[in-house]
């Protein structure tokens, strides 16, 4: 029994010894996936951030370009043709008819990089107008359905959904052969889902998985997708992906969107808004 005494002794001084160590493991590791946590939010936050930094710069230089086309250049043709017919010169009706095709290229290009009509009467307009521009005569039929009343956003949000409107119907005129495409919008308070569809020749979703995320260095300028990807991640959206070779494609884009108070006058309009 006198053996067995310091045994005893020794036996809760041991398991709060064990007890000890594993609280400490446990709070260490813990810790561990704390610092792991935070450090993921801080390199997601920054990584937004320099989307977000290189989606502002983007625009900036549509705007600038989009300016020195219709001062600039749109001016020069404007010139040229007050030239063809100056009084004693024989005009060329090709010419004239270049000047006039030259004239209406720029301000195509123009609008598109600086939609006026979105700042004046807002993005249900813009889209509309967006759709109208698509040539009808070989082209696929356009269509744009609204479910709900769209009014004004903050002036970032409203660019960025025009742009990844834009950014949709461009790639499926491009690369979808399709006869008929849909853009779809509906609004609930805070939240606006952009849907895009076609019934053109699909393409295999596990190929699309194999993209690298959105980011703003180290990308193939002018990837549709990825474009899409960033802008949708920079208002901290979601994007889902339905198609199959030969059905078609389905591409629905869920964004947290802030509306403007009813009667706000037109704002400046720019992505640092």
């Amino acid at each position: 029994m006198t053996n067995l005494l310091p045994l005893l002794l020794l036996t809760p001084t041991l398991l709060l010894l064990v007890l000890g160590l594993v609280w400490f493991v446990v709070r260490y590791q813990r810790g561990q996936l704390r610092q792991q946590q935070q450090l993921a939010q801080m390199q997601e936050a920054a990584q937004q951030q320099a989307l977000a930094a290189a989606l502002v710069a983007q625009e900036d230089e549509r705007q600038r370009i989009a300016a020195e086309l219709h001062d600039g250049v749109g001016t020069i043709l404007a010139l040229a043709k007050l030239h063809l017919y100056a009084p004693g010169s024989q005009p060329s009706p090709e010419a004239s008819a270049l000047i006039d095709q030259a004239v209406a290229e720029v301000r195509r290009i123009s609008r598109n990089l600086q939609p006026a009509t979105l700042q004046q009467l807002g993005l249900a307009q813009a889209l509309r107008a967006l759709v109208q521009a698509v040539p009808t005569d070989n082209g696929p039929n356009v269509r744009l359905e609204q479910e709900g009343p769209l009014g004004r956003l903050i002036p970032p949000h409203e660019l960025m959904v025009y742009r990844i409107a834009q950014e949709l119907l461009t790639n499926g005129l491009l690369h979808a052969e399709a006869a008929h495409i849909v853009l779809h919008v509906a609004t609930v308070p805070g939240l606006l889902t952009l849907t895009y569809s076609d019934n053109g020749q699909g393409f295999d979703l596990a190929a699309l998985e194999e993209l690298p995320p959105p980011g703003p260095h180290g990308q193939p300028v002018g990837m549709g997708l990825i474009n899409l990807r960033s802008r949708v991640a920079v208002l901290g959206g979601q994007l889902h992906y339905h198609s199959e070779p030969g059905v078609g494609t389905r591409v629905e884009a869920v964004l947290p969107v802030t509306l403007l108070p009813a009667g706000t006058p037109n704002p400046s309009f720019s992505l640092n808004s």
